[in-house]
């Protein structure tokens, strides 16, 4: 057996890896986008309760997703990419994430750290990256290291040998980096500098476990992954201690892609409650009514819940709309924490009716929907972990300190 096999101890599909070669078509515009990403939602929707119950890891619809050209629409053009809207990233993975959100997770950190390529990245590094994201590599992540410090906290280290560059640590929280070619990952090097370390999927001492265990989002494979003295070459390492001085965007678009996923599973729980009620649920013996969509008290709610959910959607597209408008221009510290400030306020809505339509579900559709056949305890299931990210209360703390007083949120990828 590999390595990754004996560790996850899952067996042969824990045990594959990404296909070495791969080959995606170029997407060109936005509305080539939505089609992609609908056509591939009709391809990650028929399955997503079974791959929830039964933990099976989305491998297929992992590569049509790659081939599908999705991966690549935020590169710039100057390095052959379409450098699609966030406007247009956000809908795609509230398209994704509304079909199977542990399937539109997965390319989460891909964005995010195309993001930071784009901000700390120099000219060799992103000529080599770009191309191989066009050709339809994926990046994943390999996360905070676990323990009792902070989550920033960095054990992690790429050191200089006489045999070139080698890294070595431990991680969790590793969205992607099972299914991924490239796996970044935070370290400090030797002078004791944070930087962003690619490992290469098949470099020697690269070990991905599937160890994830989660009640929601359980396809994710969010797991360890081991780094044991792997070789890395200099152009594999971006510095991210320059961002602290550097204004840029990476970080909140890393959190609007949080805020889409969050959208995406708020808007298949209001669509399972309502299609519920109206083919399945009875109505309340006191209503004197036939069927339970004509009880008013349900009306009410679902009305309530639509509008709920259009607010956070509205706020959220704003939000990336504010992404596109800052992007074309310099970054300054000034439009940096306004980006930061409309995702956050995007972020707060996403979490609460992603919260609050997948619990409401339950109350509206009655006793017969928690039937494990139905598998619509996965939404509040998705919901409550996906939204622990990082915490909503700290999103209020940021907007409060802004508007009062006009303190700048801090630089880092959860804001």
């Amino acid at each position: 057996m590999s390595k990754t096999e004996k560790a996850t101890g899952r067996g042969s599909d824990a045990a594959r890896r990404p296909a070495a070669t791969v080959s995606a078509r170029r997407i060109a515009t936005d509305a080539e986008a939505i089609a992609a990403a609908t056509a591939l939602a009709d391809v990650l929707r028929p399955q997503a309760a079974q791959r929830d119950r039964e933990r099976l890891l989305p491998w297929d619809e992992i590569e049509a997703y790659s081939a599908s050209g999705l991966g690549a629409i935020t590169v710039p053009k100057a390095y052959g990419g379409p450098e699609l809207s966030f406007v247009t990233l956000v809908k795609v993975f509230e398209i994704l994430c509304a079909a199977d959100p542990s399937a539109g997770q997965i390319p989460q950190n891909h964005f995010g750290v195309l993001a930071l390529l784009r901000d700390l990245g120099s000219q060799e590094q992103k000529t080599r990256f770009y191309a191989d994201i066009l050709r339809g590599e994926r990046i994943g992540n390999a996360g905070p290291e676990r323990g009792r410090n902070m989550i920033n906290h960095v054990t992690t280290r790429i050191t200089a040998t006489a045999d070139g560059l080698r890294l070595t640590g431990r991680r969790f929280y590793s969205t992607g980096a099972l299914f991924a070619h490239w796996i970044p990952t935070r370290a400090l090097d030797d002078e004791g500098r944070a930087v962003q370390v690619w490992a290469r999927y098949d470099a020697p001492g690269v070990t991905v476990i599937d160890d994830w265990s989660s009640f929601g989002q359980r396809t994710t494979a969010s797991g360890t992954v081991e780094f044991d003295a792997v070789p890395v070459e200099p152009i594999q390492v971006l510095p991210v201690w320059q961002a602290a001085d550097k204004p840029g965007l990476w970080g909140p678009i890393s959190q609007i892609i949080q805020a889409a996923i969050d959208s995406g599973i708020a808007r298949a729980a209001i669509d399972d409650a309502t299609a519920f009620v109206r083919d399945r649920a009875r109505p309340w013996m006191d209503s004197g009514l036939e069927r339970a969509s004509d009880d008013p008290t349900i009306i009410h709610e679902i009305g309530h819940l639509e509008t709920e959910y259009q607010a956070a959607q509205a706020l959220l597209h704003h939000a990336a709309a504010v992404l596109d408008e800052l992007n074309a221009v310099p970054v300054t510290a000034q439009t940096s924490a306004r980006a930061s400030v409309a995702v956050a306020e995007a972020k707060i809505l996403t979490t609460e009716i992603a919260l609050e339509a997948s619990e409401k579900l339950f109350d509206l559709a009655g006793s017969s929907a928690t039937r494990a056949a139905h598998a619509l305890d996965r939404h509040w299931r998705n919901a409550r972990v996906h939204t622990l990210h990082d915490p909503v209360r700290w999103k209020y703390h940021l907007l409060g300190n802004y508007y009062l007083n006009g303190a700048y949120p801090a630089r880092h990828q959860w804001n």
